[in-house]
């Protein structure tokens, strides 16, 4: 029971302090999850893979992950309630104060601050989530730089998808993900 109630408070601090959506809850998830111990950071890395891959949000998708591979469905549970209460609560009270508390000078200046914070957030994960798809070897928590092992099927992959993104701009998500699954299929066979 105690582990439960641990995932339950650990996915709720998460919840509760992240602002930005699925990936600025990432590097909070990494900290606490990776940094204490109950998942590895290669573990991580293939959570926010298939979090990214299946329907929903993606806070909720990795919390459910990380929940079920902990403690099963009953792990499941508790992480997704954790992750999706803080939210839920929030939205209540700002419910019950009404629309002169979003309008108010005090809320706008929180929300104008807060905005580099979460791009900040996304741009780190986003860094962290480029180094280890080419260079698998490294590990930035303990800044062990090992370059002997260099991905360049997933370089590849990288580059033309980001090329197709960006002659391509009204390409949808999925669209993005199959053309990426594609051609990791066709790179990984043949290279």
């Amino acid at each position: 029971m105690l582990e439960f109630l641990t995932l339950f408070w650990i996915f709720f601090k998460i919840g509760l302090f992240t602002f930005g959506g699925g990936y600025a809850m990432i590097p909070l998830i990494q900290q606490e999850l990776v940094g204490g111990g109950y998942i590895d950071a290669e573990l991580l890395i293939d959570f926010i893979g298939i979090s990214e891959s299946t329907p929903g949000p993606i806070a909720i998708n990795m919390a459910t992950f990380i929940g079920t591979n902990q403690l099963g469905v009953l792990g499941a549970v508790a992480t997704t309630i954790g992750v999706a209460l803080p939210s839920f609560i929030i939205i209540l009270l700002i419910a019950s104060l009404g629309s002169k508390f979003l309008q108010s000078r005090g809320v706008s200046l929180a929300f104008l601050g807060l905005k580099p914070a979460v791009i900040g957030l996304i741009l780190s994960v986003s860094f962290v989530l480029l180094i280890h798809a080419v260079f698998p070897n490294i590990i930035l928590d303990t800044l062990q730089f090992d370059f002997s092992v260099f991905n360049y099927r997933g370089l590849i992959i990288l580059v033309i998808v980001a090329l197709t993104t960006l002659f391509y701009k009204k390409i949808s998500p999925v669209k993005i993900i199959m053309l990426s699954a594609l051609l990791g299929i066709i790179i990984y066979s043949i290279i």
